[in-house]
C-alpha cells in the first residue's frame, strides 16, 4: 500500500535523476514499452510514483509540482488515490483544465528540457508533444528511462513462457497468417512490418502468454518481411517445442533487445509500413536510414479486427458458457442476500470469478471486476478494495461489469440490478430505461457500409441528451478473441475515428448514466457487425448481439419505450432463456424463466 510519505520520496528520487540530466520536467504515461493499456509490473511506473491505479492517466513531474491527468472515468478514483500526496488532479476534457503541454508551457521557461521514456510513447505522441512545446522554446528529450534510477526495486520484465494458440480456435495457421499480412502490405508499396503491440504480436504468430494480468499476451516484438519473420523475446519464454513449431511456420526467434540492432541494419530493398500510433518512438528511431518507409494504419490491427468464422464460433460458445456462469452467480447472489448475508463488493467479485472458473475453458478474468454497490456504481472504473468496499444489502442497486478470458473467446458484460423486494424508485427506473433506449438503438441500428462508430454514437445518447443527461465514456470498444478486452481500430464514441464499422468486427455496446453519490447504470452487451441487406442504395450493415444474460425487468419503465423497443427487449430476453436453459438444471431454468418474462 502506498503511503503519502513513500509517494513524496519517490517524487524526490525522480527529481534527483532529472537534475542530473538538467531536465525541468518528466512525463510518465500509463503505457509500457509496447504501448499496452494494461502493463506488466515492470512498466507500472505511473502507478508506482503516484499511487493512482486506473488504466488511463499521465503523470507530469516538474521540479516544484506534480500533476495527474486522467479522463472522466477516473475523476473520482484519481481524486481519492492521490489525496494527501503532492499530486494535483487535472481533469481531462473539462473546460478550463490545461492540457499537459499548456501546463508545461506555463510552468517552464524557454530553454527548458522535458524528458520522457521513448520506449513508452508512440512516435505519433512524441511528434505531437514536441510540436506543441516547440513554440515555447521547450525541448522534448525522449531518450532516458529515469525509472531505472528512481525505482530501486523495480520488477523485472516477466519471463513466463509463451504458448501456442491452436489453429482450431485461431482459424488460420501462422504461416498462412503472415503471408496474408504480407499480401496486405503490397498495395501500400511495403514488404515488411514491425509489431510493437503485444496483442498484434500474439495474433500474428498465434501465440498467447501470461505476462499481463487479464490479457493473454507475452512480452516481445515481431518482424514480418518477405525474407523472414522473427519473434524477438527473452529466450526462456520460448520452449524448445514451441520454437520448433514456430520454425515450421516460418518464424525464427531472436533475443528481445536484438530488435533495435536488427531494424538499424535493414537494407534499402526493405520497405516498412509504419503506423505512428502503434509504433514506439524508440523502435521508430532505430529503423535503418537506408530502408523505405510508408505510413498507414497497421494492416495487422485491421486484419485482427475482422473475426473469421472459427473465431466467431468460439465467441458464441464462450458466450453460452459465460451466460451459464452469470445465471448461476445471480441465483447465488439473490439467495445469499435473501438469507440476510451482506457480502462485500470484493467477495461478490471473487464469487463471480469462481463461477466462471468452473468452466474448463476459462483462463482468467478479462479485466478486474467492477462491482459497484449504490454510490460506488457511479465510479465508472471502480475497483473494490476490502478496506473501503461496501457491504451489499438486499436493497438498492448493483452495477456489475465483468468478463472472462476463455481459450475460444473473450467476454465483457455489464448488468445493473435492483436488489431486494422493494419497488425501485421512479428516478432510477427512468434513468435505467433511458440508458436501455440507447442500448437498443445501437443494437438495432442499420447503416450504410462505410459508416464510422462516431456517426452511430448519437443513437446511444439521444434519449439522455433530450433530458439534459449524458455520460463521459465511449459507447463501444473493440474486443479481441482470447486477446485484449480493449482493442481497435473501430469503436463507438464521440471522438472522430476514420475506421468504419466492418463485417466481422466485434465491439461492445455500453451506454450508461452516473449520479454521483447515488448510483451508476450501465448496460453492456458485445455485438458483431453483420450485413443486413443490399439495395440499389448500397450495402447496409447492422449488429448481432452475442452476449447472453438476462436484463432486469424491474428496472424498466415500459411507458418510456416504443413498441419496437419493447419487441427487441422481449425477443432478447427470450433468446437468453432459449439459449441457456438447456445448459441449466430444471430449478435454474425455472429461475431464469421468471427473470425473462415479457414486459
Amino acid at each position: 500500500m502506498n503511503t503519502n510519505t513513500s509517494i513524496t520520496e519517490r517524487i524526490e528520487a525522480l527529481r534527483s535523476a532529472m537534475k542530473a540530466l538538467n531536465m525541468q520536467a518528466y512525463i510518465i504515461p500509463s503505457s509500457d514499452g509496447h504501448l499496452s493499456e494494461y502493463t506488466p509490473a515492470h512498466w507500472k511506473s505511473r502507478s508506482w510514483i503516484s499511487g493512482f491505479t486506473g488504466s488511463a492517466g499521465t503523470v507530469v513531474i516538474t521540479l516544484e509540482k506534480a500533476g495527474l491527468w486522467t479522463d472522466s472515468r477516473y475523476f473520482l478514483q484519481g481524486a481519492q488515490q492521490i489525496e494527501g500526496t503532492p499530486f494535483t488532479l487535472f481533469k481531462e476534457g473539462v473546460t478550463g483544465v490545461p492540457s499537459i503541454e499548456k501546463f508545461l508551457a506555463t510552468e517552464l521557461s524557454k530553454g527548458a528540457i522535458v524528458g520522457c521514456d521513448g520506449n513508452c510513447f508512440s512516435q505519433a505522441e512524441i511528434e505531437r508533444i514536441g510540436t506543441a512545446l516547440s513554440p515555447f522554446g521547450i525541448e522534448l528529450n525522449a531518450t532516458h528511462d529515469l525509472m531505472k534510477k528512481a525505482w530501486s526495486n523495480r520488477p523485472a520484465i516477466p519471463t513466463k513462457e509463451f504458448f501456442a494458440h491452436p489453429e482450431k480456435y485461431a482459424g488460420e495457421a501462422t504461416k498462412a497468417r503472415t503471408q496474408r499480412i504480407l499480401s496486405e502490405l503490397k498495395p501500400f508499396g511495403a514488404n515488411a512490418i514491425v509489431l510493437t503491440m503485444l496483442d498484434e504480436l500474439a495474433w500474428a504468430f498465434n501465440l498467447r502468454g501470461n505476462d499481463v494480468e487479464c490479457n493473454p499476451v507475452g512480452v516481445g516484438y515481431g518482424f514480418i518481411g518477405e525474407k523472414e519473420s522473427v519473434l524477438f523475446t527473452i529466450e526462456s519464454k520460448v520452449s524448445d517445442a514451441l520454437k520448433e513449431e514456430l520454425k515450421k511456420q516460418g518464424v525464427r526467434t531472436a533475443p528481445y533487445e536484438e530488435i533495435f540492432t536488427y531494424l538499424s541494419q535493414l537494407p534499402a530493398d526493405t520497405c516498412v509500413l509504419i503506423d505512428k500510433m502503434r509504433m514506439t518512438h524508440s523502435i521508430y528511431q532505430s529503423l535503418s536510414k537506408e530502408c523505405g518507409k510508408v505510413y498507414a494504419t497497421s494492416v495487422v490491427t485491421l486484419l485482427k479486427s475482422y473475426k473469421n468464422e472459427a473465431e466467431l464460433k468460439g465467441v458464441k460458445r464462450s458466450m453460452l458458457r459465460d451466460g451459464v456462469a452469470l445465471t448461476r452467480f445471480f441465483i447465488w447472489l439473490e439467495n445469499t442476500l435473501e438469507q440476510g448475508a451482506t457480502p462485500s463488493e470484493v467477495e461478490v467479485g471473487e464469487k463471480l470469478t469462481s463461477f466462471r472458473a468452473a468452466d474448463p475453458m476459462y483462463v482468467c478474468d478479462s479485466f478486474d471486476t467492477i462491482c459497484g454497490y449504490q454510490d460506488h456504481g457511479a465510479i465508472v472504473h471502480y475497483r473494490a478494495e476490502e478496506s473501503t468496499a461496501h457491504k451489499i444489502k438486499n436493497q438498492g442497486v448493483l452495477l456489475l461489469d465483468s468478463g472472462g478470458q476463455y481459450l475460444d473467446g473473450t467476454t465483457d458484460i455489464t448488468r445493473t440490478m435492483a436488489l431486494g423486494k422493494e419497488e425501485p424508485e421512479a428516478q432510477l427506473k427512468q434513468d435505467y430505461t433511458l440508458v436501455l433506449k440507447g442500448h437498443i438503438a445501437i443494437a438495432t441500428a442499420q447503416f450504410p457500409e462505410g459508416t464510422r462508430g462516431n456517426q452511430l454514437d448519437i443513437l446511444a445518447r439521444k434519449a439522455l441528451w433530450d433530458r439534459g443527461l449524458s455520460y463521459g465514456h465511449g459507447t463501444g470498444h473493440g474486443v479481441g478473441v482470447f486477446l485484449n478486452v480493449h482493442e481497435g481500430p473501430q469503436n463507438i464514441r464521440t471522438d472522430n475515428n476514420p475506421t468504419p464499422m466492418a463485417v466481422g468486427t466485434f465491439t461492445s455496446n455500453e451506454p450508461g448514466l452516473y449520479r454521483s453519490g447515488k448510483y451508476g447504470i450501465r448496460i453492456e452487451n458485445l455485438i458483431v457487425t453483420v450485413e443486413k441487406c443490399r439495395t440499389e442504395f448500397g450495402t447496409f450493415l447492422g449488429f448481432e448481439t452475442m452476449t447472453l444474460c438476462f436484463l432486469d425487468n424491474r428496472l424498466v419503465d415500459k411507458t418510456l419505450l416504443t413498441e419496437q423497443e419493447i419487441e427487441w427487449y422481449n425477443n432478447y430476453q427470450e433468446s437468453v432463456y432459449q439459449a441457456l436453459s438447456p445448459l441449466l438444471t430444471a430449478e435454474e431454468a425455472a429461475w431464469l424463466r421468471a427473470k425473462t418474462q415479457k414486459l
